[in-house]
């Protein structure tokens, strides 16, 4: 018998969702992390899955032990990751040194979880990890990432949406390791799962996941056509698309901003309908093909 979940508690970095989800704070927050990654303590039993356990930070652990306590529980069964971007998975090491070597599921990204220095056991989309009152159901759903999973709270019709839905904002898609075709075709998978809730990596919950995940389809499609429409005969920078577009927008955000333009472009390029003079796509001039 554990003790009961403490539904409706909110502390200033922890919170209980659901009798079967409870987010603790990463200690990361920054511009592109709002107020830092949402760790998640799923399940109903004495022990529990820890979905993405944050960065790293010294201040973290001791966070993860008042979400332990909020939750009604007493440990931690296993480790489940959403991808292996440092603000999801930099905290591994720290939470296996506390609690013991606890496995750790995640989708392979050769090249890039050596670096963290813990042993994976593989995950792919289809694959489901259960623990006392959950089961988490992969979506491999790149783009963001090439190992992003996203994860289907069956018992809740929710969804762990990682970094590709967020609470607030948009998800930023890395030029180099990014890919916004797979980021569409992602976005139109989770669609298919239609559901009620979604719990992001970052900000809070959603209520509305269908909602959300279809205003995030027709952001992308709207912006799409937007760069789209500054294409003509006479070549273009990135940098001056962004002028334009993100005209509204602090120049701060300009440098991000041309990231997710240089993705359009790459999309819009093997669509045939955009072609670059030069290589990188963030110095190339483009014109309409």
């Amino acid at each position: 018998m554990t003790a009961p979940t403490m539904i409706g508690l909110r502390l200033p970095d922890v919170d209980v969702w659901s009798e079967r989800v409870t987010v603790a704070l990463g200690q990361n927050p920054s511009p592109f992390t709002g107020p830092g990654t949402n760790t998640y303590l799923v399940g109903t039993g004495r022990r529990r899955l820890l979905l993405d356990p944050g960065e790293g930070r010294p201040g973290y652990l001791a966070v993860l032990e008042r979400a332990i306590e909020a939750a009604g529980c007493e440990g931690i069964e296993a480790i489940v990751l959403t991808h292996g971007h440092p603000d999801h998975m930099g905290g591994v090491r720290s939470v296996r040194e506390r609690f013991g070597e606890l496995p750790v599921w995640k989708r392979p990204w050769p090249g890039i979880d050596a670096r963290y220095g813990v042993p994976l056991e593989p995950l792919d989309g289809g694959d489901r990890v259960r623990t006392e009152g959950a089961t988490l159901r992969a979506l491999h759903t790149p783009g963001h990432a090439p190992d992003h999973l996203c994860f289907v709270l069956e018992e809740e019709r929710a969804l762990f949406s990682g970094d590709n839905v967020l609470g607030v904002g948009t998800t930023v898609i890395p030029l180099e390791s990014g890919d916004l075709a797979d980021y569409m075709a992602s976005l139109e998978r989770m669609l298919a799962e239609a559901p009620d809730r979604i719990y992001p990596a970052h900000g809070p919950a959603i209520e509305d996941g269908v909602g959300k995940i279809r205003e995030y389809i027709a952001h992308r499609r709207a912006r799409e056509a937007e760069i789209l429409a500054q294409l003509g005969t006479a070549p273009r920078s990135v940098m001056e698309i962004v002028g334009v577009v993100y005209a509204a927008y602090p120049v701060s955000l300009h440098a991000a901003a041309a990231q997710s333009v240089g993705h359009h472009l790459r999309k819009l390029e093997r669509e045939g309908r955009a072609r670059r003079e030069g290589g990188d796509p963030l110095t190339s001039l483009w014109r309409r093909a």
